[in-house]
């Protein structure tokens, strides 16, 4: 049950790529928050398209048992290129299993891809994806991913003797655009600053640095990111302890926002 406690009267920065931006706006709006838009990344296409035009080619041939899914922009990547060499009505007539990372990556598929999720994991992680997927020897796994992804999911089920087709789905840049962030911050009027994945945390850093900022100036303000290696690039950043959430999602990410100002005493600012 969400807790009554709101967050009027905070600035918080969201950091996602502005098609992916609504969602948590949504959520930090309805809990009464100021939200600042600072897009830390979008997304772009690959650097070469015929890898994952020759998987999909294969996924449509009925060659592959299960399709991997680590993200929703891993889903519309994939929508956009089946367009081009085939029709997601060819997808949805195939055998293929499909494992989603989590509840919003499965809710894409269903809408953009026209497949049903057969497996979930309990925690939306690639870790808990990886032990809850028992993929057999000699299955062929399709794992279209971003360009900069972790090798986890690729080596687990590789080392499960799984014939693993790892293409890159789309590619990572430094975002642009929004509201100003880095002078927001020189004049203590941003509260807290949110993270959905690793690449929001190092591009965001980036993207501050080449506009005047530094790390340094997050020293007072509230870190919440999603899911633990979101947590950890924060850290390698050396940025203030990353939030907890129960949930790693848009609304776990939300609750722990609430939680944590909720034992803090409110700053009396100058907007």
């Amino acid at each position: 049950m969400q807790k009554k406690r709101s967050l009027s009267g905070l600035s918080i920065v969201n950091t996602r790529a502005s098609h992916q931006a609504e969602p948590l706006t949504a959520e930090l709006t309805a809990q009464g928050a100021t939200v600042l838009q600072y897009p830390a990344i979008r997304i772009g296409p690959p650097a070469d398209f015929a890898p994952m035009d020759s998987a999909l080619a294969a996924l449509l041939q009925d060659e592959f048992d299960w399709l991997i899914l680590t993200s929703t922009n891993t889903v519309e990547s994939l929508a956009q290129r089946l367009a081009k060499v085939g029709t997601t009505d060819n997808l949805a007539a195939t055998a293929v299993r499909v494992a989603s990372i989590g509840p919003a990556t499965a809710e894409a598929a269903a809408q953009r891809l026209g497949v049903q999720t057969a497996l979930i994991p309990e925690k939306f992680v690639a870790e808990s994806l990886a032990s809850a997927l028992a993929v057999q020897p000699g299955e062929r796994v399709l794992l279209p991913q971003s360009e900069i992804a972790r090798p986890f999911l690729a080596e687990a089920f590789q080392a499960s003797g799984a014939d693993v087709v790892q293409v890159v789905a789309y590619r990572t840049l430094t975002g642009q655009g929004g509201d100003p962030v880095p002078q927001l911050f020189w004049e203590g009027r941003i509260d807290a600053v949110t993270f959905t994945s690793p690449s929001t945390v190092h591009n965001f850093l980036k993207r501050l640095k080449a506009e005047g900022g530094n790390a340094s100036m997050l020293v007072d303000v509230a870190v919440a990111c999603i899911g633990p290696q979101t947590a950890a690039a924060a850290v390698s950043h050396d940025l203030p302890r990353p939030l907890e959430t129960d949930e790693f999602t848009v609304p776990g990410l939300v609750q722990a926002l609430v939680e944590h100002f909720q034992e803090q005493t409110p700053k009396v600012r100058a907007h």
